[in-house]
């Protein structure tokens, strides 16, 4: 489903230019996010009587690829808003939904702190607690490398609570939260990754989600099937970026004579990128059609998107790479960029080797 033109349209030109300055910086403006949240764009399938932009999967999907083609710093900031508004649309009641998901599409900015030190993958070995003390709750933890935490004026804590687990929405002003920005990383630079420290930090109850006491597995996973959707759908996004680039360069680039592209082992790496490009889009795709059919198998299709779209960005973005030679190796290149981010996208939102985990499972479950 195509991306409609007209947020198309917005979003480059408020990127412009301005990715890889972004990228050196470390920072996206925040008037900028704020003028995204204020639009809905950076959690667009808010429903509209919410005061969202109400798309389906497919379409978002198709949205988000558009702004991960320009930059994944972005993008991994609207994968942050996205999960927030989800988390509070599956889990929060009336009040909830009204409330804050008006206000991430009101201007406000949110982040959503799974990670932690020991308990990446493995949320069982979460140490974050949320206990309540009469009108309020309490949480207490340390969560590392949360997108956008450093942007957030809502932080949406997972943590263990009585025998289960349990999200709460938790102002990042509040006395006892400390947020430090990770100081160097390796890819999307600008997508305010963070620490998140909470000590004895208490809010009222109603910021509490429901499905508190929810096996906490449960309440991480349903969160980031969208983080993974979206991740998937920004790497697919990585790869357009990638070939645009790449077959731009090889077809005015000339060596030996000739355009660059015309040499057949070049040319090898221009049909491998087209092949990763379009095995990603279509797997995209096919896990969005059964996410908006609400189908039983949309969790593992969208593991599986996820999966497949961050290898074959991973190895994408190395052949755009190796077809621009010096230009490509030069680090403020869309391609040198992309080789970065979509390196990180084979970690986060589950790493390759937990999805291919998942995948075993799932092929076990059904023998």
């Amino acid at each position: 489903m195509p991306v409609p033109d007209q947020l198309a349209a917005e979003v480059t030109e408020l990127v412009s230019d301005q990715a890889g300055h972004w990228d050196r910086t470390g920072l996206i403006p925040h008037e900028l996010l704020r003028r995204m949240s204020a639009r809905g764009l950076l959690c667009a399938q808010v429903p509209e009587e919410y005061g969202g932009l109400g798309l389906s999967s497919a379409q978002n999907g198709e949205f988000t690829a558009h702004v991960g083609s320009l930059c994944s710093s972005l993008r991994s900031v609207m994968t942050s808003q996205g999960m927030a508004a989800w988390a509070v649309q599956r889990l929060g009641d009336a009040e909830q939904r009204t409330g804050l998901l008006g206000e991430l599409v009101g201007g406000r900015l949110a982040a959503v702190g799974f990670s932690e030190a020991e308990a990446g993958s493995d949320i069982s070995a979460m140490s974050t607690t949320i206990r309540p003390d009469g009108d309020d709750v309490v949480v207490n933890g340390t969560k590392v490398w949360i997108t956008a935490a450093h942007y957030a004026d809502e932080l949406v804590i997972f943590g263990r609570y009585a025998e289960g687990g349990a999200a709460v929405v938790v102002p990042a002003d509040t006395l006892g939260v400390t947020i430090e920005r990770v100081p160097d990383p390796l890819g999307c630079r600008a997508a305010g990754h963070s620490t998140i420290r909470l000590d004895e930090v208490r809010v009222p109850a109603t910021r509490l989600l429901g499905g508190a006491g929810m096996p906490l597995s449960m309440l991480v996973t349903l969160v980031l099937a969208y983080g993974r959707m979206s991740v998937a759908w920004g790497c697919a996004g990585i790869l357009r970026g990638c070939l645009a680039a790449a077959g731009a360069h090889a077809r005015t680039r000339r060596q030996f004579g000739k355009p660059l592209g015309e040499h057949q082992l070049v040319g090898r790496h221009l049909a491998e990128l087209l092949v990763s490009e379009q095995i990603a889009t279509r797997a995209c795709e096919h896990a969005s059609v059964r996410w908006d059919e609400n189908a039983p198998d949309a969790v593992t299709a969208t593991v599986l998107a996820k999966h497949v779209s961050a290898t074959q960005a991973a190895q994408g973005a190395a052949a755009a790479v190796q077809v621009m030679a010096s230009a490509g190796a030069d680090n403020s290149s869309l391609v040198a960029r992309a080789y970065r981010d979509a390196k990180l996208m084979e970690i986060i939102e589950g790493s390759s080797e937990l999805c291919q985990v998942m995948l075993a499972e799932h092929v076990l479950s059904d023998s």
